[in-house]
């Protein structure tokens, strides 16, 4: 048997299939084109339509290595040798080609002659009633019938997934490891039917070649397909020698990781050794789900990111973590990963900024819950769902983390409760929504009516109306001064859609017009807000319409901006930098974007010169329709997370910038002007926002700035070109006039301190109390230490009032600073203490003399 590692495992498969005459396809993204998916969970999920027969295969065979996400048995993961979250699917593909005896013949050749694992160590599982899988095994593949079991559909029948769809019996390689297994009831007779472990499953043959329809009748499809999938980190196991997927040369770094880490030793078996393999797996999945454009949040693809890292988290806690760590396994994930899947590191630094970002924000309430978690289980063997929905809500605690503690400490959570609960809080989210059904029901009712939109090609066009909306009913007419809801059967108008505010502009009809103040979308309808200016408008009239031309413009350079934002964007941060939100008006565009850092001014210096550049190039902007297949293929750029139909509109600048958008833009960049980047700051978790203008407003903006630059120069006496050099100059100097100023406060109250501690010593008084003006807590110390050594004995107390917040410094020569620092500050409401000879304190309010010195006097008798 072959010792490979994992790279040489993936290359033999492949190579040993393309011999085979399979074309080699690269993994799909964790992010599967199926809105029935939240991740890609196995490796036919890119052939799915194919299967389904919703679409014709462009090669009959094919053979892939294909990443995949499965959170659904999460909470074994590290528990057993086998469970991932995170794992690659090598599978062989025909499409109405080959079916059992070649898929069969294929899989038993790969295993014995490329990888030479002994035959006498492989068993097969078929399905109870295919007796043409058990003459392939035994007549043709020569396999002892004995080492054949035959299982039921549970076991060894797929599909369909849903009450219909394709479907077929399928046939399991097992690897007997040969290992004595105390949980096994008759070793003599063990066979893969056994669930002792003996026997792991590497290879499952799947032969699609059913129909099953919605009363459960089975008939033979018309394109039999062949899907067979084999893990990657089991085959790895059995290759190496070793007992756990965790042990083979894909886990064994991040644990060598985490020894480094913690200093901890693995090979335990313990719950340490369980925080480690959790740790590297969840590792792998965080650094491939970001890799791939997912970033944490409170939804979907998001929630699940956010939870494995919150579980390694947690898990790193447990074996001695004070602080971030996970994002530094982000390298090591590379060193393994990197050569097949390069993504990786390319966006490297992002997914480490990512990981640690996410780890910081959960590190702040952790604690507080573990501690909460701690003081309900000592008093109870039951977490009840109240508190586990607080744990949840107020702590970011995820219930399957809860419930990993619970099983640890033999206790139980209320999930039933909890989930109660969350179910309350979605409800009550709905209600405030303030959904007016009656309302929505007139929206409804209109949802047949079409409105063709022109508005791509022209600005104006003759339309008729075909109904209106006022104060929630449909009417028939509206009279001047009023407003209304207005559908026309074809409009120039573009409704706000895709962050692109709606049109604006006029309508003319017989003996009136109206304003259209703004168009946008309700559902399918397209929807023009209009005011009458003179006139009434009825339902079935003609009118002409037409856009405001210079509002239109403003917004169309805006938008194209922002394509060539998004792709200078990309250029110099790189290619995680994608749309997270944008906003495109005829003011200013707002770009939304990943990335963790904020932009140096370097980086916005390039960002806004790749823009200015392209625009200078004057280049045509060009827009076509294609079919999705055909965009991506071109390296067209979707919105994640965006539905797009069969034909999508691509618009293009040159090979600069290819983006999916359905909004309206320059006919040539040069008609942008110019670009300028106002703001950038960030609005959430990995996401930062820009906000920039064009065209005429920037050029407004920057006759503003020279306007206020000339108003400066005269003020300081020079040239516009010196106004740089003058101010550093007059902000020295007021440097230097500020320390002169305020060491002369100091001397001035330092020398008022000083008589009154004259006095005081004269009438041997055991404290003086003083309240400076205008200094800083430093200062307030400088000054209490060089005041203290002329009081002979007692204690000096400073006070100085902020606005309505008192700061006080407490000086002493008897030892008592830090009584008196915390008994005055505590009788105000305030906080104070420090050492015996030096303390401070403070409070919100006024510093009251009398009171403060009755204080002193009664602590010091």
């Amino acid at each position: 048997m072959k010792n490979l590692s994992a790279e040489q495992i993936r290359s033999e498969f492949l190579e040993f299939f393309k011999s085979k005459g399979h074309e080699i396809l690269p993994s799909i993204s964790l992010i599967p084109d199926d809105p029935q998916l939240l991740f890609t969970v196995a490796g036919m999920v890119p052939f799915k339509k194919i299967f389904w027969g919703l679409e014709d295969p462009k090669y009959s065979r094919v053979a892939t290595v294909q990443k995949c996400i499965r959170t659904n048995d999460i909470e074994n993961v590290g528990r057993t040798p086998r469970h991932h979250t995170f794992f690659e699917m090598l599978g062989n593909f025909s499409f109405g080609d080959y079916f059992k005896k070649e898929a069969i013949e294929y899989a038993w050749e790969f295993l014995t002659t490329r990888l030479e694992i002994p035959e006498d160590r492989l068993w097969v599982s078929i399905y109870k009633d295919d007796d043409e899988a058990f003459d392939i095994w035994t007549k043709i593949i020569g396999l002892d019938p004995k080492k054949i079991v035959r299982m039921g559909r549970e076991d060894n029948f797929w599909g369909p997934v849903g009450p219909s769809g394709p479907c077929g019996p399928d046939s399991e390689i097992f690897y007997d490891l040969r290992i004595p297994v105390k949980e096994c009831p008759d070793p003599d007779k063990c066979t893969p039917k056994c669930n002792c472990n003996r026997f792991l499953e590497i290879w499952n043959l799947v032969f699609t070649g059913l129909y099953q329809d919605e009363n459960g009748n089975l008939g033979e499809l018309k394109r039999k397909n062949i899907d067979t999938g084999m893990g990657l980190e089991r085959v790895a196991s059995v290759l190496q020698g070793v007992r756990s997927n965790f042990e083979t040369d894909l886990f064994m770094p991040l644990i060598h990781k985490s020894e480094e880490e913690f200093s901890v030793k693995y090979g335990r078996d313990d719950g340490t050794d369980i925080s480690m393999r959790i740790i590297a797996d969840h590792a792998r999945s965080a650094t491939f789900l970001i890799a791939d454009g997912v970033s944490p949040s409170n939804t979907e693809r998001g929630y699940v990111l956010r939870r494995l890292i919150r579980r390694a988290v947690r898990y790193g806690k447990s074996i001695g973590a004070h602080d971030t760590f996970l994002y530094r396994y982000v390298p090591v994930v590379e060193s393994v990963m990197g050569k097949r899947y390069p993504e990786i590191g390319m966006r490297k630094d992002f997914i480490m900024e990512t990981i640690k970002f996410e780890e910081e924000r959960f590190l702040k309430t952790l604690d507080q819950g573990l501690a909460l978690v701690e003081k309900i289980l000592s008093n109870s063997s039951k977490i009840s769902g109240e508190d586990a929905f607080k744990l949840y809500d107020t702590y970011g605690m995820p219930l399957d983390i809860l419930l990993d503690m619970a099983d640890e400490r033999k206790a139980t959570v209320d999930v039933d409760g909890f989930n109660k609960l969350m179910e309350e809080q979605k409800r009550r989210s709905r209600e405030n929504l303030g959904l007016q059904s009656f309302v929505d029901s007139i929206y409804e009712s209109l949802s047949n009516v079409k409105t063709e939109f022109a508005g791509y090609e022209n600005l104006k066009s003759f339309s008729k109306v075909i109904a209106m909306i006022s104060n929630g009913e449909e009417v028939g007419s509206v009279t001047a001064g009023n407003e209304a809801e207005v559908i026309f059967d074809k409009t120039p108008f573009y409704a706000e859609m895709g962050g692109q505010v709606g049109d604006s502009g006029r309508c003319e009809f017989k003996d009136g017009s109206a304003t259209v103040i703004d168009t946008y979308k309700r559902g399918t309808l397209h929807l023009h807000k209009v005011k009458v200016d003179r006139g009434t408008l009825r339902v079935g009239m003609e009118v002409n319409l037409s856009v405001d031309f210079d509002k239109r413009m403003f917004i169309a350079r805006n938008h194209t901006a922002t394509h060539l934002l998004q792709a200078a964007l990309q250029k110099v941060l790189g290619d995680h930098a994608r749309q997270a939100g944008s906003y495109v008006g005829p003011d200013r565009l707002r770009f939304d974007f990943t990335h963790n850092a904020s932009l140096t001014d370097e980086e916005i210096v390039k960002i806004t010169t790749l823009v200015n550049s392209e625009i200078l190039k004057a280049t045509p902007v060009q827009v076509k329709i294609m079919s999705l297949d055909e965009a991506k293929k071109m390296g067209a750029m979707a919105l994640f997370g965006e539905k797009y139909g069969d034909e999508v509109r691509v618009v293009m600048v040159d090979d600069f910038s290819k983006e999916l958008c359905g909004g309206t833009h320059v006919s040539n960049v040069g008609q942008i002007g110019g670009f300028f980047i106002l703001s950038e700051r960030a609005i959430s978790s990995g996401i930062r926002r820009i906000e920039a203008i064009t065209g005429l407003n920037t050029i407004e903006l920057l006759s503003g700035y020279k306007s206020t630059l000339s108003e400066i120069s005269k003020s300081l006496q020079c040239t516009q070109d010196e106004v740089d050099q003058k101010v550093k100059i007059v902000v020295e100097e007021n440097q230097v006039l500020r320390s002169e100023n305020k060491n002369l406060r100091k001397k001035i109250i330092l020398e008022e301190l000083k008589k009154e501690i004259a006095h005081a010593t004269s009438d041997n008084k055991k404290f003086l109390v003083f309240q400076t003006r205008d200094l800083d807590p430093a200062d307030l110390r400088d000054i209490a230490d060089d005041a203290v050594k002329t009081f002979a004995t007692g204690l000096v107390i400073l006070l100085q009032e902020n606005g309505e917040k008192v700061t006080m410094i407490v000086k002493s020569t008897n030892g008592k600073a830090n009584d008196v620092a915390s008994i005055v500050s505590k009788t105000f409401g305030g906080k104070g203490g420090g050492r015996s000879d030096m303390a401070q304190g403070g409070w919100n309010g006024k510093i009251e003399i009398e009171k403060i010195k009755s204080i002193l006097s009664w602590v010091l008798k």
